[in-house]
């Protein structure tokens, strides 16, 4: 059964790349992208992107595991619902006003830009951490203290890796957000393929939009297959197959 479905959902893919082809052919964007040209300053835009991204993506997951865990500790769970409150104010407010806010106190280019996305990336990793290490059985933390574990060891070997799946879901949403919103960016001078979009839609020129819209389309699927991949690297086998999952 899974031979044809698999054969179909080939044909069905090489269609859609042959009429995109096609189509990016009719609008130009083949004949942009190629030109000697233009070519260097795409690539320059992309890696400016993937560096925006990066960046703020590093700043975003320390932050929010670490508040993720430190509110999870006993001492510090009454302030859990207050700090998740105080974090998710980043994602109430709109991108473009965060972008403004942090321009005018950070000035115009790459570090307004990094403390916007870093911003509002926080949430998804911070929520989800505390959310995947609540949802651990206390039967599982109690069998680990009467091992004589210490809280470190039972936060690192049980806590987290049982909590794992859960925290890369959140991971995987503020990437695939940033990754989007990091076009953005260009509007406060940080570049990036952003700088593509709204030109091409000034000039109405369709292959200067679609030179920086298919690149991020295509960066956030990979984004989300990398994410994949990762989860079958930390998230244990027995774990996966708890969750239903099929052995491979």
């Amino acid at each position: 059964m899974r031979k044809p479905v698999s054969t179909i959902y080939r044909a069905l893919l090489m269609t859609v790349l042959f009429i995109a082809g096609i189509l990016a052919q009719r609008v130009g964007l083949i004949t942009y992208i190629t030109d000697p040209y233009e070519y260097p300053v795409i690539l320059d835009l992309l890696l400016r992107h993937l560096y925006l991204v990066a960046v703020s993506m590093s700043y975003a997951t320390v932050i929010g595991l670490a508040a993720g865990i430190l509110f999870t500790r006993k001492r510090f769970r009454r302030y859990a619902g207050i700090c998740m409150y105080i974090l998710g104010l980043g994602q109430t407010i709109p991108s473009l006003a965060i972008l403004a806010l942090s321009m005018s106190f950070l000035g115009i280019g790459t570090k307004p830009a990094i403390f916007a996305l870093t911003i509002y990336s926080i949430l998804p990793i911070a929520r989800n951490t505390l959310a995947g290490i609540f949802a651990v059985p206390a039967s599982m933390i109690d069998a680990g203290r009467g091992m004589g574990m210490t809280s470190l060891g039972i936060l690192l070997e049980i806590e987290i890796p049982n909590s794992m799946k859960i925290i890369l879901t959140g991971f995987r949403v503020a990437l695939i957000i940033n990754i989007g919103t990091a076009a953005l960016s260009y509007l406060i001078g940080a570049g990036g393929l952003g700088d593509l979009i709204f030109t091409g839609i000034s000039l109405m020129q369709t292959e200067k939009l679609l030179a920086g819209a298919i690149p991020i389309t295509l960066m956030a699927l990979l984004a989300d297959l990398l994410c994949e991949l990762l989860g079958l690297i930390l998230v244990s086998k027995g774990l996966r197959l708890s969750r239903g999952e099929k052995a491979v």
